[in-house]
């Protein structure tokens, strides 16, 4: 499957990304109970601009479209972006926004409590205007993430994106991004979600997400300790992949963590790429390296089987380090560590 290409006379871009952006504090107190922790790293975090770090990192032209308040906070988020080469200029600044904030705890293997802040926030702010605004059409792949979905404006914005990028003949990927504390019933998650699969090409997300967005009964989601790995959903993941494909999409990609991913397409068997074994210090982060490392082959033009391999190595680098964005390999870097371990 090879991607859309536009009028070779106008793409600029090779990923456009569009959503969160935040700063992260994350725990330096590694195993320590949330109530023990003493210090925390400061880092920018947010799926979409997470991915756009991620892809101009391994080498791609990558911009991103999300919103920064006229706070501290989104100096130090612009800084870090300007700094990595993300271009960020179509981004505007919110008057009487904050830009949002991440905190997390650091319990290997498997607790990670998270907790956002987000109310008043600067990237669900962004509006139709500010899109019309962006050089969205000057793209190979247009990428937003679930969350754009959750409040107005920024689901119509997202929206309209979505109708810019494909009418330019770009790729629209969705990256689900279930965040139930985002939403004010889980079950309007699923029924927004699937209200756009028509203009979608490539959805990514887990088996959880995969299932909520098939969600109708909100019994299905089981939170625990921790909302970001305990965001637990029941279904027929099997059956809801090919709901999704029926809707719209003609490629979901299922990544499964340590077991790497699921490649799905229409009227074709699945297909298992398996991942990397490392030591897993943060898994924060770590499905959003995997997404920069598939778009990057997926737009390079590499077989679909390889450029998984690629984003389940980005994957476990960044699982086996502290941070999200920072944490993002360079081509050199990420090959590097596939060579050690046997190759794509």
């Amino acid at each position: 499957m090879e991607p859309k290409t536009p009028d070779s006379a106008r793409p600029v871009y090779d990923t456009f990304h569009m959503g969160r952006s935040c700063m992260d504090l994350y725990s330096n107190d590694v195993g320590a109970a949330f109530v023990d922790i003493k210090s925390f790293a400061a880092y920018v975090g947010g799926s979409p601009t997470n991915m756009s770090v991620g892809c101009r990192r391994l080498g791609l032209e990558s911009a991103l479209l999300t919103g920064f308040g006229e706070d501290p906070v989104g100096d130090f988020v612009v800084n870090f972006l300007t700094a990595e080469g993300v271009d960020i200029r179509a981004c505007p600044r919110k008057k009487g926004r904050y830009t949002s904030l991440v905190v997390l705890g650091i319990e290997p293997p498997d607790k990670f409590p998270l907790v956002f802040y987000r109310d008043n926030c600067a990237d669900i702010a962004l509006e139709i205007a500010d899109v019309q605004a962006a050089p969205i059409a000057d793209s190979r792949l247009f990428q937003f993430a679930g969350t754009n979905l959750s409040r107005e404006p920024s689901r119509s914005a997202t929206l309209h994106a979505a109708e810019v990028a494909r009418k330019a003949g770009a790729d629209v990927v969705l990256d689900l991004d279930f965040r139930p504390d985002q939403w004010h019933d889980p079950c309007a998650y699923g029924v927004t979600i699937r209200s756009m699969l028509a203009g979608v090409d490539i959805v990514l997300g887990t088996e959880d997400e995969i299932n909520a967005a098939l969600l109708t009964d909100p019994r299905a989601v089981q939170l625990t300790h921790s909302q970001l790995t305990d965001a637990r959903v029941a279904g027929d993941t099997a059956g809801h992949v090919k709901t999704l494909l029926a809707s719209g999409p003609r490629l979901v990609v299922e990544k499964r963590g340590k077991q790497g991913c699921r490649i799905h397409g229409r009227n074709q068997p699945a297909e298992d790429v398996p991942g990397f074994k490392v030591q897993v210090q943060n898994i924060l982060g770590a499905g959003d390296a995997f997404g920069a490392g598939f778009l990057y082959g997926y737009v390079k033009g590499w077989d679909l089987r390889k450029a998984a391999r690629l984003g389940n190595a980005c994957g476990a680098m960044v699982a086996a380090r502290h941070g999200c964005s920072v944490s993002m390999p360079d081509f050199t870097e990420v090959m590097s560590f596939v060579d050690q371990q046997g190759g794509l």
